[in-house]
């Protein structure tokens, strides 16, 4: 599928969910701000794709970012980051929310699975309570957007 069509208002999206329920896809939702893509998102995207799964990614908008993180981040714009993720084979649909979290986007979507990474494990996860189940998926340790911006900060000094 052509890159532009994975990118989807939510509308969008939730128009296109019945019939992909319909043909027996379980919905899949993840979600982060995948700034400055890295093997550890592309393996953690792999794994949450996998089975008979429709993987959808909830991307923070920009101006989500920059209230989360600071002023300073994103450091690649919304639409490329988008872009890059619709890239994925593993990712199916990427839907772009402004707000701190997803939970506005997962109650629309009522997925049937909410994926995390393992370092969520024994954290509240945010929509949990819309969800039949929450999967956690190994963490790649040393690979974070925070550690490589660290790590390029520190090379320029």
């Amino acid at each position: 599928m052509p890159i532009k069509n994975k990118i989807l208002s939510l509308s969008s999206l939730l128009k296109k969910l019945p019939v992909l329920r319909r043909q027996g896809n379980t919905i899949a939702f993840t979600n982060g701000c995948f700034d400055l893509m890295h093997i550890g998102h592309v393996k953690y995207l792999e794994e949450a794709g996998r089975g008979n799964r429709v993987l959808i990614v909830g991307l923070n908008s920009d101006v989500s970012i920059r209230h989360i993180k600071g002023p300073s981040r994103p450091i690649v714009p919304q639409k490329s980051r988008a872009a890059v993720l619709a890239a994925l084979e593993s990712v199916d649909f990427i839907v772009i929310f402004n707000e701190d979290t997803p939970y506005k986007t997962i109650a629309a979507i009522k997925p049937d699975i909410l994926i995390k990474g393992a370092d969520w494990e024994g954290k509240s996860v945010v929509g949990e309570d819309l969800v039949k189940k929450v999967q956690l998926v190994k963490y790649i340790k040393g690979f974070s957007t925070t550690n490589i911006i660290e790590k390029i900060v520190k090379s320029e000094k």
